[in-house]
C-alpha cells in the first residue's frame, strides 16, 4: 500500500484536524524509529498514520480498533500493519510481539503529550521544546489528563529505552514536520 492509498483513507474517515495531526506524528515518530532499527519507514509509517483511522466511528474502547481492522482489510491495507494497529489498544488482547507493534505502543501516547505540552508554550513552537518541559507536565497528572503516562513508561521499557532519550526522539520526530502538526510557532498554522 502507497502512503497516498493511506492518506485517502485518513481523508474518508477523519474529520478532525487535530486526529489528523496526531495521526501525523505517529507517522513521523515510526518512520524515525524504523530507521534507527533497521525496518521500512513506509511500512512502519503507515501503521502510525492509520492507526486511529476509525476513532470518530468508533470512539470507544469497545470498538476502536476492533471494528475498524475489518474496514482496513477490506481497503487492502496489509494484516502485518492492521495487526500493529490492533495491538495499539491493550485491552483488546493482541499482544505486542514485533518491534513495530511494540514501537506503536511506545510513540502514541507520548505524541500527545508532546502536543499538548508544546501548545502551552508562550512560544507554541516544537523547536524550543525541552525534554525537561515534559518531564514538568508529566508530573502534573492534571495536565492532559487522558494521556497514559504508564504506557509511555511501559512502551520505552519494551523498546529497551530511557524515557528521556524516548521523549528526545519523539520530539525530534515530530520537529520534522512541524508545520504539518500546527506546532510551528507560525499563528497561520494554528487553526
Amino acid at each position: 500500500m502507497q502512503r497516498s492509498q493511506a492518506m485517502d483513507i485518513v481523508n474518508t474517515y477523519v474529520q478532525n484536524q487535530g486526529l489528523i495531526r496526531h495521526m501525523l506524528a505517529v507517522e513521523a515518530a515510526m518512520q524515525d524509529y524504523a530507521r534507527v532499527y533497521g525496518q521500512d519507514p513506509e511500512e512502519w509509517g503507515l501503521a502510525g498514520l492509520l492507526h486511529d483511522f476509525d476513532w470518530e466511528i468508533h470512539p470507544n474502547m469497545e470498538e476502536h480498533p476492533a471494528l475498524g481492522a475489518p474496514i482496513l482489510r477490506e481497503l487492502g491495507v496489509p494484516e502485518k500493519i492492521v495487526r500493529c494497529i490492533l495491538s495499539h489498544g491493550s485491552y483488546i488482547g493482541v499482544s505486542r510481539e514485533s518491534l513495530m507493534e511494540k514501537c506503536l505502543y511506545a510513540v502514541d501516547e507520548l505524541t500527545g503529550l508532546i502536543s499538548a505540552a508544546t501548545l502551552v508554550r508562550p512560544s507554541r513552537s516544537i523547536h524550543d521544546l525541552k525534554i525537561k518541559s515534559v518531564r514538568k507536565k508529566w508530573k502534573d497528572t492534571r495536565f492532559a489528563a487522558s494521556v497514559d503516562r504508564e504506557q509511555i513508561e511501559q512502551g520505552a521499557a519494551d523498546l529497551g529505552i530511557e524515557l528521556n532519550d524516548h521523549i528526545a526522539n519523539v520530539i525530534r520526530s515530530m520537529q520534522r514536520i512541524a508545520s504539518d502538526l500546527g506546532l510551528n510557532g507560525d499563528p497561520a498554522d494554528q487553526v
